[in-house]
């Protein structure tokens, strides 16, 4: 009993840590100045909860508690430092003043809101400074709470390269003593994209994993649906943040029925409607239409979103407005003008005109160095030949995109594909 006890404390202490820090750590990193000693700070009290609750039981506002153990290990930290400054004479008396105010800033912030801590908590993750990948890894160790070992296993790499690449980002950041802020201005403007960016990356590793032998990995899409939450709340006034919120509620509402008996991927068409989630519908408009409150329905990431409305709002595929998906895809194709936008229009224009006009805009791109190597291409390619009867055409095609495929689950699906058309000559 007092076994079963201990380990239901655990798991209560795993969730609450799960919730609680990034607060915790961003609120830290105010503080300190340094995201790496943050995070020590944080784990720090961690282990004084496991090492307590057990036997204390779980306080009844335990984010409170672990932000003053945290604060209390802040403070002690500060202490040390301020004693060894002394005793070498390394600094003068306008940093021991500048200490003591740090000493204080800490005293009272235990209990301060801690929106804005988050939103420079996910800017400085976000900092230009760190390669692409390094921001990625830094968000989710710090923001979504992931170990490395749950980071390494989502995108198939190493944990020592994982624990490596986050060790790098935290060491840079300290060297290049980036401040712990949110930008203002065009600064604001640049990076906020560069920070949509990282949560909707997450989002699509995990909403259509790019290799391995999972389809989808929902975890990975809790914790981007989560952290754009947090973006949204923390930057109430910015469109983008809700367009980018509501695109993935939409999408992350098709979760289940994207996968079928076995882990086999199902496409859209063929989904069964009743098992999308209609509160992450119903999320997914309410940001919608904030986004359009705040001037931002024709940001890239509202636009996506308006098109993953259409689906949301069609009870069955032949409801669905495809000239209005169409439209939707050429707005987006004139804000943020990319190959891959233009061979999703042209799906979309396939189903509101038919397979040629589709197939027309395919071949008009199929040269576009961004689109080699790209499965996708073949991919639809292969289908809109599939559509006009091109049967042997098209059974290359998705034998060559499944050649291109990393994902286990989706080369099965091109395959069968391919087999299906070899069938039917």
């Amino acid at each position: 009993m007092v076994e079963a006890l201990a380990t239901d404390v655990r798991r209560a202490i795993d969730a609450v840590w799960r919730i609680e820090a990034p607060r915790l750590i961003a609120g830290l990193a105010r503080l300190v100045r340094d995201v790496g000693v943050a995070e020590e700070l944080a784990h720090d009290a961690l282990v004084t909860a496991l090492e307590e609750w057990p036997t204390s039981g779980i306080p009844h506002k335990p984010g409170a508690w672990l932000m003053t153990a945290a604060k209390n290990r802040a403070l002690d930290l500060v202490r040390r430092r301020k004693l060894l400054d002394r005793k070498h004479r390394e600094l003068g008396r306008e940093a021991e003043r500048a200490q003591e105010a740090a000493a204080n800033e800490i005293e009272r912030a235990a209990d301060d809101d801690v929106g804005d801590d988050l939103l420079r908590l996910i800017f400085t993750c976000c900092h230009p400074v760190l390669p692409p990948e390094a921001r990625v890894a830094l968000t989710l160790r710090m923001l979504g709470g992931l170990s490395t070992e749950e980071i390494a296993r989502a995108f198939l790499a190493t944990e020592p390269a994982i624990a490596q690449r986050i060790v790098r980002a935290k060491r840079t950041l300290a060297e290049k003593q980036v401040p712990f802020e949110v930008p203002h201005g065009e600064d604001r403007a640049a990076r906020l994209q560069s920070v949509l960016g990282v949560v909707y990356l997450i989002f699509n590793e995990g909403y259509a994993a790019t290799a391995g032998d999972a389809w989808i990995r929902p975890q990975l899409c809790e914790e981007a649906l989560r952290l754009g939450r947090v973006l949204a709340a923390a930057a109430p006034d910015e469109p983008e943040a809700h367009g980018l919120a509501a695109l993935m509620e939409l999408q992350a509402s098709r979760t289940r029925a994207r996968v079928g008996p076995g882990g086999a991927p199902v496409l859209l068409l063929d989904q069964n409607r009743a098992l999308w989630d209609p509160l992450l519908i119903n999320r997914g408009l309410a940001a919608l239409a904030r986004a359009d409150e705040l001037g931002g329905a024709h940001g890239p990431y509202a636009l996506q979103a308006a098109i993953a409305a259409c689906h949301a709002r069609a009870r069955a595929p032949e409801e669905t407005d495809w000239p209005r998906i169409a439209a939707l895809y050429g707005e987006l194709a004139r804000v943020a003008p990319s190959p891959i936008v233009e061979l999703n229009r042209a799906v979309a224009v396939a189903m509101a005109d038919g397979p040629a006009a589709g197939l027309a805009i395919v071949d008009g791109i199929a040269g576009d160095p961004v689109l080699r190597g790209y499965h996708l291409l073949p991919s639809v390619r292969g289908d809109l030949l599939a559509k006009l009867g091109r049967r042997d055409e098209a059974r290359a095609e998705f034998e060559r995109a499944a050649g291109m495929t990393r994902n286990q689950r989706e080369r099965a699906l091109l395959l069968e594909r391919a087999a299906g058309l070899r069938a039917a000559v």
